[in-house]
């Protein structure tokens, strides 16, 4: 008697089911094309991919840095939260953006999606708890949206959002604003993450030092999406250089305009996703090419920068490896940057130097005094069988930067693709404004090494160690 309802039942649960394994991207297309009559252009299907990452475990931080009117919080901040609920039913979300406004018409979109595609994403609205900035659906998600600075104790998180943290050019120029939005950001949200959280902060980039620049000068295993303006080397999507992100929705004449209207330096930060790209910026990082790549002749070197203290806001330990090939180019090979305690940097600069191999000398500065001589000479004992060499910092740090500096301007400067090249060529492009110069030291140190002469007798001040 009670056959063919419950037959109907499993069979909606099975199509249920069914969905659930269904991309994100088939989401959007869904979504989209009903509320908007739109398909998802190639950046967004890009986008979509990154956000799967996140959703799927694949990746905890990311950062997405966007120009002004591409569409990137319709997808990552309304698109996404629906599908999230969709694959994490009994999870929760926390969105934040500048103003508690803006973050409540994230959160009133987020549940309109919900509501009209109850069927699809198998779970609806609870009747008594749906207000635009928190609402609980029927597989016992919670989603919780609030202005940067807001009151969120007491909340935790399984996906914390992060769209248009800055509100203005004002407020992107004031180092309080900065500040409080960075410590808001460190101490009370990020605390809220469950174990296992994932965070995705969805951007326009202000100022070199925004919320953007410190989290692009963190050690905290950021995965970085930028897709500026207009297309330049070794672009994301495969664009020619200087091709429009957007062309379908803002071409070549409407961009050059807005280029116009705001000038290099406000293009450069909001449209090219580079604040410093300015006259008083020392490296020209649009001249470094990034390779696949290398040739197997190089001459490396890896030379250290040691952080003089620990703790969260200590500087960092950089060991970074500079090699130069046999067109006199220089590349950058690898760069090794963490924060700890003397033994543990005595141990990662040992596992370093051993998977260097010893035909790769390893060049540390020397702090002056006894203290910085005992320390020298300890870790030249740790590294028996290597080529060691140390000497004092002489000079300023900016005076001692500019002979690579020159090198990355002409053009004869490179770095093999990896993941720590968006925080190496932050800080090159913010040096020596910046907040941190720890890889800037250590790629001067080794261009020095490289760049001059090997010495013909031995120096008493600087300790080799033979094979």
């Amino acid at each position: 008697m009670h056959s063919e309802p419950r037959q109907a039942e499993l069979e909606g649960i099975v199509q249920v089911r069914k969905r659930r394994k269904q991309p994100l991207l088939a989401w959007a297309k869904r979504a989209m094309a009903q509320s908007h009559g739109v398909v998802p252009a190639a950046h967004h299907a890009l986008l979509l991919r990154h956000l799967s990452l996140v959703a799927e475990g694949g990746c905890d931080r990311l950062l997405v840095l966007m120009p002004p009117g591409s569409a990137k919080s319709t997808y990552a901040s309304q698109v996404f939260p629906a599908w999230w609920f969709h694959r994490h039913p009994a999870s929760s979300v926390i969105a934040a953006s500048h103003t508690g406004e803006l973050a409540s018409h994230f959160g009133r979109m987020v549940r309109n999606l919900a509501a009209e595609h109850a069927d699809w994403l198998g779970y609806g609205l609870k009747k008594d708890n749906h207000a635009a900035h928190r609402f609980e659906t029927t597989g016992r998600g919670v989603y919780f949206a609030t202005g940067l600075g807001g009151a969120i104790t007491g909340r935790r998180a399984d996906l914390v959002l992060i769209d248009d943290p800055v509100k203005s050019h004002q407020e992107a120029e004031s180092a309080q604003h900065r500040d409080a939005a960075w410590n808001w950001y460190r101490s009370e949200l990020l605390p809220r993450l469950k174990p296992g959280g994932r965070v995705v902060m969805i951007m326009t980039r202000w100022h070199a030092d925004d919320i953007g620049g410190r989290v692009l000068a963190s050690d905290d295993g950021w995965r970085v999406l930028r897709l500026p303006a207009l297309a330049e080397a070794d672009d994301p999507l495969g664009r020619r250089p200087g091709m429009p992100l957007w062309p379908e929705w803002e071409d070549m004449a409407a961009l050059d305009r807005k280029r116009i209207a705001l000038g290099e330096k406000g293009w450069a930060a909001l449209y090219q996703q580079r604040p410093m790209e300015q006259q008083n910026a020392l490296f020209r990082i649009g001249r470094v090419a990034l390779v696949d790549g290398l040739p197997g002749d190089i001459s490396w070197v890896r030379a250290w920068d040691l952080a003089a203290s620990e703790g969260r806001e200590a500087d960092f330990t950089v060991g970074l490896k500079l090699g130069r090939d046999p067109t006199g180019r220089f590349v950058v090979g690898d760069v090794m940057r963490f924060k700890g305690g003397p033994h543990e940097v005595a141990q990662t600069i040992l596992a370093v130097a051993r998977a260097d191999g010893t035909a790769v000398p390893v060049c540390l500065p020397q702090d002056p005094g006894q203290a910085g001589k005992v320390q020298v000479a300890w870790l030249t004992a740790q590294l028996a069988g290597f080529r060691v060499s140390a000497s004092p910092e002489t000079g300023s740090k900016l005076i001692r930067a500019q002979p690579v500096a020159a090198q990355v301007a002409a053009g004869n400067f490179a770095a093999l693709k990896a993941e720590w090249n968006a925080a190496f060529l932050a800080e090159l492009e913010e040096f020596p404004q910046g907040r941190r110069d720890d890889q800037v030291d250590a790629l001067s140190r080794a261009f020095g090494a490289l760049a001059e002469p090997a010495p013909t007798t031995r120096r008493t001040n600087v300790p080799i160690m033979a094979r």
